[in-house]
C-alpha cells in the first residue's frame, strides 16, 4: 500500500532527483512535461519500497521502516528514509542504464561525513564501515577510505557539542571580484560603503556578542572571513580586530582569512598578531599567472610567494592555502606547477577545491563550461600526493552541486593543525553565530536531530538598513524555546 512518508517524498523530492540524473550527465529536460523516470512506492512487510522505471528498465530499492519512541524524531526519520530511498532507487536505474559510475556513488544532499560517521556509530569498525558505503552508495572504494582517515582526524580534535557557540564575522568586500565567486560580497571600490557597513556590524556584534554567556555556552572558534577582511583600509582593519576580540575573547581558535595577497601589508599582518589571531589564509587557488588573469585576481603569483615571506617574516605561525583544481583553460600540468609551488611554499594546512560553478557567478552568467571530469579527477589526486609530501593529512571534506568531474573539497593539515571552525561547519555539529551581511546563523537541535536557520540578508546596503531587523532574527534563534 502507498504510504504518506514516501508519497510526500515523491511530491517534494524533484530537485534532488535532478541532482541524481546530473550526475550521469542527463539534461535537466528529462523532467519537463513528461518526464522520463515513473516511481511507484509503497510500504510492505515493514519496509519502504520504491521502484524507478524508464518504460524499458527499472531499479527497486527497499529499507525498514525507521521507528524511535518520540514521535518527533520517527517523523523527521522516517522522512529521510523516504527521500534516501528515492534517490538512491533512481540513481540505481541511472547507473543500469548509462554505464557511468560517479566517484560519489548515489551521494546527493547529504555530507559524506555523516554516512561515515554514521556507520562508525552503529559499531562498524573502519574497514567495515567503508564496506558499507560502497555497497550501499556504490562509492569508490579510495574515496570511502579518505572518509574513514578523516573521521579518525576529527574524532581526536576537541569535542563540540550543545555547551560550545562558534563565531562567524563577514567582511564582504574584495579588492576585486573572482569570476567563479558566489558569495555575498563585492569588490570594495571607493570605499564609500566601509564605514557605514562596519558602525551596523558593531552594533550587530555589540547586540549578539552576550548570546553566547546568555545561554550558558562557551566560545569555540572564531573566524573572520568574506569577501577579503584584509581588503579593509588599515585603520578599519585594526579597529575591527579590536573590537572583535573585546567582544569575543577566550576562543580555542581564531582565524582571518587573508585570502588575496595584494591586499596584505605588513601593519596589516602586525595587527593579526597583535590580536592574537592564531590563524591566517592566503589563497592564490592558481599560482599560474595567465589563470589569475582569466579569473578576475588582480594579483600574480609572485606576489603570492612575497605574502608568505611576509607573513612568516612577522611570525605567523599557521598558514592556510586554498587552490582549484578545474579552472579554466588549465591542464594538468598547469595545476602540477600549483601543487608544486605549494610544497615550495610550506603552509600548514591546504584545501584543494574543485571548480564549483555557481548560477550567480559571473562564470555561470558567461555559460563557462565545466572542465573534464576525469581531468579534473586527476588534478584532484595531484592535490592529495602533494599533501602528502607535505606531512598533512585530511580532516574535512564537502561536494556542492556543478562541481567538475562530482568529485569534493578536501582540507588537509599538518598534525596538530586542523581547524576547528571548518570541521564544525562542514560537519554542523556546533552552534554558529554569524554576524555580517550574507551570515548565516545556526542553533543545533542535538535530540531531534535537527538544525535551525536565521540567515542575514546578502545584500550590503540592506544589510546596513535592516540591522535591527538581523539581530532580532539572532535572539529569535537562540534565545527562544523549540517550538512544542
Amino acid at each position: 500500500m502507498m504510504n504518506a512518508e514516501l508519497t510526500a517524498a515523491l511530491e517534494t523530492i524533484r530537485p534532488e532527483l535532478m541532482t541524481v540524473t546530473r550526475l550521469f550527465g542527463l539534461p535537466e529536460s528529462i523532467w519537463d512535461d513528461t518526464p522520463r523516470y515513473i516511481p511507484a512506492a509503497e510500504e510492505t512487510g515493514g519496509n519502504y519500497r520504491i521502484t524507478f522505471t524508464d518504460g524499458s528498465e527499472s531499479a527497486t530499492r527497499t529499507v525498514p521502516v525507521p521507528n524511535d519512541p518520540d514521535p518527533r524524531v520517527q517523523a523527521l526519520h522516517r522522512r529521510r528514509a523516504a527521500r534516501r530511498l528515492c534517490k538512491q532507487a533512481l540513481y540505481d536505474l541511472c547507473r543500469k542504464t548509462t554505464g557511468i559510475h560517479p566517484p560519489w556513488g548515489s551521494m546527493t544532499g547529504v555530507r559524506p561525513t555523516h554516512l561515515m560517521n554514521e556507520a562508525l556509530a552503529d559499531g562498524l569498525s573502519p574497514e567495515e564501515a567503508v564496506d558499507r558505503l560502497v555497497r550501499d552508495f556504490d562509492v569508490l572504494r579510495p574515496k570511502a577510505e579518505l572518509l574513514a582517515e578523516i573521521a579518525a582526524v576529527q574524532s581526536a580534535l576537541p569535542a563540540p557539542g550543545d555547551g560550545w557557540m562558534d563565531v562567524y564575522i563577514g567582511i564582504p568586500f574584495c579588492p576585486t571580484r573572482c569570476a567563479y565567486c558566489s558569495f555575498s560580497s563585492g569588490e570594495i571600490g571607493d570605499g564609500r560603503l566601509v564605514a557605514p557597513y562596519m558602525a551596523s556590524l558593531a552594533e550587530e556584534i555589540r547586540a549578539c556578542a552576550p548570546m553566547i554567556a546568555g545561554t550558558g555556552r562557551k566560545l569555540r572558534a572564531l573566524y573572520i572571513g568574506g569577501g577579503t577582511p584584509t581588503a579593509l583600509p588599515e585603520k578599519a582593519f585594526r579597529e575591527m580586530l579590536s573590537l572583535v576580540c573585546e567582544y569575543f575573547p577566550g576562543a580555542l581558535e581564531t582565524t582571518v582569512e587573508a585570502g588575496r595577497p595584494d591586499s596584505l601589508s605588513r601593519d596589516k599582518i602586525r595587527a593579526v598578531q597583535e590580536a592574537g589571531i592564531s590563524r591566517i589564509s592566503i589563497n592564490p587557488q592558481t599560482m599560474n599567472d595567465r589563470t589569475l588573469r582569466v579569473i578576475g585576481r588582480a594579483h600574480t603569483a609572485q606576489q603570492v610567494r612575497d605574502a608568505y615571506a611576509m607573513a612568516r617574516e612577522e611570525g605567523v605561525r599557521h598558514i592556510n592555502m586554498d587552490v582549484i583544481a578545474g579552472l579554466p583553460g588549465e591542464g594538468e600540468a598547469d595545476f602540477r606547477h600549483t601543487m608544486d609551488e605549494a610544497v615550495s611554499l610550506h603552509p600548514e594546512s591546504l584545501t584543494v577545491h574543485t571548480l564549483a560553478i555557481k548560477r550567480s557567478s559571473r562564470m555561470s552568467l558567461e555559460n563557462a563550461p565545466l572542465p573534464d571530469g576525469m581531468l579534473t579527477a586527476h588534478m584532484v589526486a595531484l592535490g592529495l600526493e602533494a599533501a602528502r609530501t607535505l606531512g598533512m593529512v585530511p580532516y574535512y571534506l564537502y561536494r556542492q552541486k556543478y562541481m567538475a568531474g562530482n568529485l569534493e573539497n578536501t582540507g588537509y593539515a599538518l598534525p596538530g593543525h586542523a581547524c576547528l571552525y571548518n570541521v564544525d561547519m562542514m560537519e554542523e555539529t556546533s552552534h554558529i553565530l554569524a554576524l555580517g551581511a550574507g551570515g548565516i546563523s545556526k542553533r543545533i537541535w542535538p535530540e531531534e536531530g535537527h538544525i535551525t536557520r536565521a540567515p542575514n540578508v546578502s545584500n550590503i546596503t540592506e544589510y546596513i538598513a535592516r540591522t535591527g531587523e538581523m539581530i532580532r532574527r539572532k535572539q529569535e534563534l537562540f534565545l527562544e524555546s523549540i517550538p512544542s
